[in-house]
């Protein structure tokens, strides 16, 4: 299943530094956009496998509305 997100990304001395925005915690970078692209989609590969592995004992989840 395909998924999107947004990627927000800035250069930083050389480098495409960015984070998927509805994703708090997935970062990462490269040296070329594209690659920049690849590696944040490997970096929520490997966050989503962690998950699966290392579930947090207990942890319940409700949906809530927030006022924007």
């Amino acid at each position: 299943m395909l998924r999107y997100f947004t990627l927000e990304y800035w250069e930083d001395e050389g480098w495409y530094v960015g984070r998927l925005k509805e994703i708090p915690g997935v970062f990462s970078q490269g040296e070329t956009l594209q690659e920049l692209e690849e590696n944040i989609r490997e970096a929520y590969q490997l966050m989503k496998e962690e998950e699966e592995v290392f579930p947090h004992a207990g942890v319940k989840k409700k949906e809530i509305g927030v006022e924007v």
